[in-house]
This record gives structure tokens, C-alpha cells and sequence, in this order.
């Protein structure tokens, strides 16, 4: 029987930056690439869903982990997402991973595109979900109370909820389950600092300055691209994602309904079924 991400144990290995790096890893490939998960803004490991993660690996190996300076990861959190990205492909590196699928969720998804530009031959095929384009008008920071709600110092989980799921008792009621699912496991990783936040929100902020001349980056993006959001995103608003799949050749595009910028932790089973659909189909 597989292991659930909900039983897979930390495991850490060390990097030619001198960075010793986190990661979980589930479930089992026949020779294809494995699924690499970029996590959102102040998540660490423990944020991925384990119905998400355990649908994502019915047929694949999967691999979260925490980038530099979160978590259990060593060294301190960079304050661009071009470090990042140089980073996570240092990571895969470490993994002996030749050629991998990403997943990037929210600043997740700001990494993913900087890997697919900086290391085509590194990114099979990419999921984008709360994504946005660099540059993108109206980008410059979000709100002021998505950033009370999920940046303050101490995280309060229904001003979370509020972030992440729609105001119906059905999205709401999927995000309470999803939390649950998220921190009932025995070993649980590091929370991140502050130092992560300061940094990791620098690195959106600058994402976000208004620059039109930087949409253009993500047409040279080569790998199939798959862009989603929830319909109700107020954090990543769901016309960047159109604006992002608009962007990029041939991109697909969906947004789920009733949800925000956890929608794919609510719509887990069938955000699975639509990556692994995406994942296998004909080039």
C-alpha cells in the first residue's frame, strides 16, 4: 500500500549552494517525471493538503518541499523570485532529477515560471494555480486585508479561511476539513519565520510592480502550460490567471467555481484528476 503524505516522513539532503533542504516524498514513478510542488507565500511543508497530495501521486512520485530559509530548510529565505528559482532547480539538482513536472501555487506559481524560462530543458510540463505574470498592472501588493490576514505576525486561522475559501458554508466547510487534513499529522515541520515573511512578501511586491514591457517574458515559455484559479480569488485575482494563460502559447486555462485562493485544496479530487489529465495527455 502507498504511503499517504499525511505518513511521509521529512527527509533532507544537501545542495552544492551549501544548503541542507527539506522535502517529503510520495508515491511512485514508472519512468516519467515526478511532480515537484512550489509552495504559496509562508507555507512550509505541512501546508499541502494530503488529499491533494496523495490524489497527485496515484500514479506518480511527488515532491514537496521547503526552498531556502523555510522550514527545516538551512540558510535564509532570498528576497527575489529569481533566487528562488535558482534555488529550486538546485534542489532538483540535489534529487538527481533530470527533468520534472512543476506545480507552483501563488508565489509557488511566480517560481514556476522563472524556472520554466531560466531552465526550459528542466520543466516538462507546468501547473500554474493563483497565478499571475510579472509586471501585470494592478499587481503591486495585495490588499490590505488579504495581507492583514495572512501576514501578520501571529496567523489567525479563520482570517486564513477567509483568504483562502469562498463566503458559501460549502467552501468554507471544505477549507475547515482541508486544515484539518493539513495539521493532524505527528511530525510536523518548522513554522516559518519572520524573516521568511519579510522577505517572501519583498519578493511578491516586486513581482507586482507595474511593468508591461515584462509581460512578454512568459511567451518564451516552451513547456505545455496549464494556468487555474478559483473564481472568488481575492489574492491573486482570477483576470491575472486569464491574462497569465492569454500570455503564454497555448495554455490552458480553468477556474473553479465557488472557491478562492484555496481552491485547490477544496476541489482536490477534481483538480487532481484535471493535473493528471494535463500531465499524461499527447504533446
Amino acid at each position: 500500500m502507498k504511503r499517504s503524505y499525511a505518513q511521509a516522513p521529512i527527509t533532507t539532503v544537501p545542495a552544492a549552494n551549501g544548503i541542507e533542504y527539506a522535502y517529503r516524498d510520495v508515491g511512485e514513478g514508472e519512468g516519467g517525471a515526478p511532480l515537484v510542488l512550489l509552495m504559496h507565500f509562508r507555507g512550509n511543508l505541512d501546508y499541502w493538503d494530503p488529499a491533494l497530495v496523495d490524489a497527485l501521486a496515484q500514479n506518480r512520485r511527488v515532491i514537496a518541499f521547503d526552498n531556502t530559509g523555510v522550514g527545516r530548510s538551512g540558510g535564509r529565505t532570498p528576497s527575489t523570485i529569481a533566487q528562488m528559482a535558482l534555488d529550486a532547480i538546485t534542489l532538483t539538482e540535489a534529487l538527481d532529477l533530470a527533468q520534472v513536472d512543476i506545480l507552483g501555487f501563488s508565489l509557488g506559481s511566480f517560481v514556476a515560471q522563472e524556472i520554466a524560462l531560466i531552465r526550459p530543458a528542466l520543466a516538462r510540463r507546468v501547473v500554474l494555480a493563483s497565478a499571475a505574470p510579472q509586471g501585470a498592472p494592478g499587481m503591486h501588493g495585495w490588499a490590505q486585508w488579504v495581507i492583514d490576514a495572512v501576514g501578520a505576525p501571529e496567523i489567525d486561522p479563520a482570517r486564513v479561511l477567509d483568504v483562502f475559501y469562498a463566503r458559501s458554508p460549502e467552501s468554507r466547510s471544505a477549507g475547515e476539513k482541508a486544515m484539518g487534513r493539513m495539521f493532524s499529522r505527528e511530525e510536523l515541520d518548522t513554522p516559518t519565520t519572520w524573516q521568511t515573511r519579510q522577505a517572501q512578501y519583498d519578493a511578491v511586491i516586486a513581482w507586482g510592480i507595474p511593468n508591461i514591457s515584462l509581460l512578454g517574458r512568459v511567451t518564451a515559455i516552451q513547456a505545455p502550460v496549464f494556468v487555474t484559479n478559483g473564481d472568488s480569488d481575492p489574492m491573486i485575482l482570477p483576470r491575472y490567471s486569464h491574462l497569465l494563460a492569454g500570455l503564454i502559447p497555448q495554455a490552458q486555462l480553468k477556474i473553479y467555481p465557488d472557491s478562492a485562493h484555496g481552491f485547490l485544496f477544496q476541489h482536490h479530487a477534481e483538480f487532481a484528476a484535471d493535473v493528471e489529465a494535463f500531465l499524461t495527455a499527447p504533446q
